[in-house]
């Protein structure tokens, strides 16, 4: 009797599953996560609603449209600012994991390697979801070692002008939860992502 050559079906899935794994702990996991607090400093206008922008079906991985962008002031030097392109936010069994990129435009002699962290003024994003349905806030999740999964905001770096994308890992809203407002840092809240499932 011949052995099989190739390998089943559920040993591919299995391996996929690690090499995903791995290339989220390759992100960058850090002790300076989400905060579930309800004091984020919100911006006097909403950048746009998630739905209204959408033209085409966004990419978790960024490399589509963007759900919903807008161009925010940046607390790292005078004039700089910052573009915040939300890709897509994708439930999966009962994880969601939210797309952003960050694009910073700093005034020449200004840092021109910045990270997140130095964007929002020298303070943690705090990136969240919020659950307009029932009336819930979502933090980035955490791995069994108590380390956020998401990326690093600061040891992950942005070239200026050039862009960088960052992933967030949260508990997944209910089936009836069609979309999410995200909060990210002291910038205006994005209302009305729609949840990819």
């Amino acid at each position: 009797m011949t052995r099989p050559t190739h390998r089943p079906t559920y040993h591919r899935a299995a391996l996929a599953a690690v090499a995903l794994a791995l290339t989220g702990a390759l992100t960058g996991c850090s002790v300076f996560g989400g905060s579930d607090s309800e004091g984020h400093g919100q911006a006097k206008s909403v950048v746009a609603e998630g739905a209204d922008v959408a033209k085409g079906k966004p990419s978790v991985d960024g490399a589509g449209k963007p759900v919903v962008q807008g161009t925010f002031p940046s607390a790292i030097s005078s004039g700089a600012t910052v573009d915040i392109a939300i890709f897509g936010l994708k439930a999966r069994g009962k994880l969601a994991t939210l797309t952003v990129r960050y694009t910073p435009h700093i005034p020449p002699g200004g840092d021109g390697n910045p990270n997140p962290y130095n964007l929002n003024g020298g303070n943690n994003l705090g990136t969240s979801l919020i659950d307009p349905v029932n009336l819930k806030r979502y933090v980035v999740v955490s791995d069994s070692n108590g380390k956020p999964l998401q990326t690093d905001d600061i040891f992950a770096h942005v070239a200026n002008n050039q862009a960088g994308n960052f992933y967030y890992t949260f508990a997944a809203p209910p089936e009836n939860v069609k979309a999410m407002d995200v909060q990210i840092g002291s910038w205006p809240t994005f209302r009305n992502v729609p949840v990819e499932r």
